[in-house]
């Protein structure tokens, strides 16, 4: 599907249109048994954190994530938007537990990114099943035409943001719910406005967010970004400083597939 120039222009024109897209069947049941694993893994291992908090800032000397968010077939689509010098910005599990997992306010992602300019994809790996019932994604399609918004506090208690899109930009009945099985991905758009319900059933809810750049656009940052890693293809000369990545270590590292193999 990602190969054909065919599906390439009409992915391009839908989101260009809708500013999201979806992709099915994208990466193995294997792997995704391993990121549901890794987002366990990572749980034990910051116990102060809640699984909606697993963030960008945990990857540095994680050769797993690192692994998983460079597999070809991620590559492949972000290529479609982003051309072929490819770069890692930031990465985030929102890992909503059972019962008790935090709503996501309406926000768009560009509002919070030192990125510029704003040239940015993001793919939402689905981990888990994600429908009505946990609380899937809900995007309004369109929104990515209007200007990024300046966010307001938000007074909501427990949710995963403090800061949200202001009521006027949300037209909740035209949200559509992103449902995804393990392995499927959705592509949107920085300005796009898009939330998600809090999780009550009895089911996670995980995916994993993953923020391609080209690399011409510059992460505005004083010291070394943690999670800005060359992905594919060529720097741009003066834009980022990127890191080495992780080498895997022998009890310190979470295990996986190919890991004798990892640099």
């Amino acid at each position: 599907m990602t190969n054909s120039a065919a599906v390439n222009d009409e992915t391009r024109s839908k989101f260009e249109q809708d500013g999201y897209v979806m992709f099915r069947n994208v990466l193995d049941a294997d792997l995704i048994k391993e990121a549901s694993d890794h987002v366990d893994w990572l749980l034990k291992k910051n116990p102060e954190l809640r699984g909606e908090q697993l963030h960008h800032n945990l990857m540095t000397h994680d050769p797993f994530w690192v692994r998983l968010i460079s597999d070809p077939r991620l590559l492949d689509i972000a290529q479609q938007f982003i051309g072929p010098d490819i770069a890692l910005f930031a990465s985030h599990y929102i890992s909503k537990p059972a019962f008790t997992g935090q709503e996501v306010l309406w926000h768009q992602d560009g509002g919070y990114w030192p990125l510029e300019p704003m040239n940015v994809v993001t793919l939402w790996l689905a981990v888990d099943r994600a429908d009505q019932e946990n609380g899937c994604m809900r995007v309004i399609p369109g929104t990515h035409k209007l200007e990024l918004f300046e966010m307001m506090d938000s007074s909501a208690k427990g949710a995963v943001l403090d800061r949200e899109t202001p009521p006027e930009f949300v037209d909740e009945s035209k949200a559509v719910d992103i449902v995804l099985d393990p392995g499927e991905v959705e592509v949107h758009h920085p300005n796009i406005i898009h939330g998600s319900h809090a999780n009550k059933s009895p089911r996670r809810r995980c995916g994993l967010t993953i923020r391609y750049i080209p690399t011409s656009t510059k992460i505005l940052t004083d010291g070394q970004w943690p999670s800005a890693f060359l992905l594919r293809g060529n720097p741009v000369p003066g834009i980022n400083d990127y890191l080495p990545y992780p080498k895997y270590v022998e009890g310190e590292s979470f295990p996986f597939k190919g890991k004798e193999g990892w640099v």
